[in-house]
């Protein structure tokens, strides 16, 4: 919707040909232009596209369902191994290398198994299953990479349209400001100064154009990136810049941030290595049971058990344990360090959004009123002749920098609400990847 300046006509040399000129210079700074309605992709679509067609979620998809496979065998026995030789073959005499003639030779059958506890076997379980929830955190990271970063190149594609939309009508402005100007001065009321100044102020407007039409290019660029599919535009549907995630105490962290997530989860697994670590200090034993066939002898049967002797436990296997114990005292510092990292960064984005929000609010209501003043009052001044084209062209070129500074102000706070709102989980995302156990 377009608010129109009203302009009492002013019979003088200079009324009749910045009538039109001076309506045209109210339409092109009107705010509500600039944020008119389109139709196009919204961010919820960005979001669900992107999380559906990203490589990067896929690898790490692919990544679980590998650690989930080498679950499922953790606690599995060894393989038995199936053993067969032949023993005693003469290497001398009359009967040399025969595996038949001499009757202390004789061919062996046997299988042997390594026995491994079944403590040991559900310590490795319950390792397998942590390393699982490890790959889980590194998947759900990697969502969260690509929502903050779809998120933010929508919003560099929505700020792009807006700023074009508005440097589009200013083009247009200008050019029908060439046009008005060069016909005054065809009928001696209007100085070729006016034209140069005129025509000045359109080749700055088709420059910033076109400026405005390459960023927002890249802009659907970097976007469809993350969706996989082409973008001509996005739907103008400012986000809210509503977040709820300043004071969130490390356990609720721990539910919908990937770091956080991630930190915890490894030390989960760095205590289940220790875990592993103290059961294998008891070493496995070995069964072997074999069959001997003698030729006219009696065959035989054998048995035996294989142990280890753990004759330097206290420089092996404790030395093993001592390690993986001061895996999880690192796994624990790493923790602690993420959680006051991740709470520095929500509250300095917090604050950072709280700050933006409050200028928004200034420049809206103190400082683009009255621009849109200066430039009703320059150009009525003209009209009257008691001001010139410069101070006209001075006041819209000051209106456009405000209205510039308040796309970018909003821009910049938008970005600042999707790294505080996407860099975090949402939560049925973590219990789906839980519930796939």
């Amino acid at each position: 919707m377009f608010t129109c300046i009203n302009v009492q006509p002013i019979i003088n040399n200079r009324s009749r040909r910045l009538c039109q000129l001076g309506v045209l210079f109210a339409l092109a700074f009107t705010w509500n232009f600039v944020h008119a309605q389109a139709t196009g992709l919204t961010l919820n679509e960005a979001l669900r596209l992107s999380l559906q067609r990203a490589p990067l979620t896929q690898a790490a998809e692919a990544s679980v369902r590998a650690s989930r496979e080498a679950a499922a065998r953790s606690d599995q026995l060894p393989d038995p191994m199936l053993k067969a030789g032949i023993e005693n073959v003469p290497t001398s005499g009359p009967d040399r290398f025969s595996t038949t003639r001499d009757f202390m030779t004789m061919r062996r059958i046997g299988i042997e198994q390594q026995w491994v506890s079944s403590d040991k076997r559900a310590a490795r379980a319950e390792r397998a299953q942590k390393a699982v929830a490890v790959e889980e955190g590194g998947y759900l990271e990697n969502v969260a990479k690509v929502r903050e970063e779809t998120a933010k190149a929508w919003l560099n594609v929505l700020y792009s349209q807006r700023t074009l939309a508005l440097l589009k009508t200013m083009e247009k402005v200008t050019a029908d400001d060439v046009t008005a100007v060069k016909a005054a001065h065809r009928g001696a009321k209007g100085t070729a100064s006016e034209v140069v100044q005129a025509q000045l102020a359109y080749v700055q407007a088709q420059d910033a154009r076109q400026k405005a039409e390459q960023e927002l290019a890249n802009a659907r660029i970097l976007l469809t990136r993350w969706t996989a599919i082409p973008v001509e535009g996005v739907a103008d549907d400012s986000p809210s810049l509503v977040s709820h995630q300043s004071h969130l105490p490390p356990e609720e962290l721990e539910k919908i941030h990937p770091m956080v997530i991630s930190a915890r989860r490894a030390i989960d697994l760095a205590d289940a290595d220790t875990t592993v670590a103290t059961r294998e200090r008891r070493p496995d034993w070995t069964v072997e049971a074999t069959y001997n066939q003698r030729k006219n002898n009696p065959d035989m049967v054998s048995f035996g058990v294989s142990i280890p002797l753990t004759v330097n436990r206290a420089q092996r296997q404790d030395r093993d344990i001592a390690e993986k114990s001061a895996m999880g005292t690192k796994a624990r510092m790493q923790y602690d360090d993420v959680v006051r990292e991740v709470q520095a960064e929500i509250q300095s984005l917090t604050t950072s959004l709280a700050i933006l929000k409050e200028r928004l609010a200034r420049f809206n209501t103190q400082l683009l009123p009255p621009a849109t003043s200066q430039v009703e009052l320059a150009t009525a001044a003209y009209r009257s002749g008691g001001g010139s084209l410069s101070e006209v062209f001075n006041a819209r070129k000051m209106l456009l920098e405000k209205q510039m500074q308040v796309i970018e102000m909003e821009k910049e706070a938008a970005l600042t609400w999707a790294k505080l709102e996407y860099h975090l989980v949402p939560r049925d995302l973590v219990v789906a990847g839980r519930a796939e156990q």
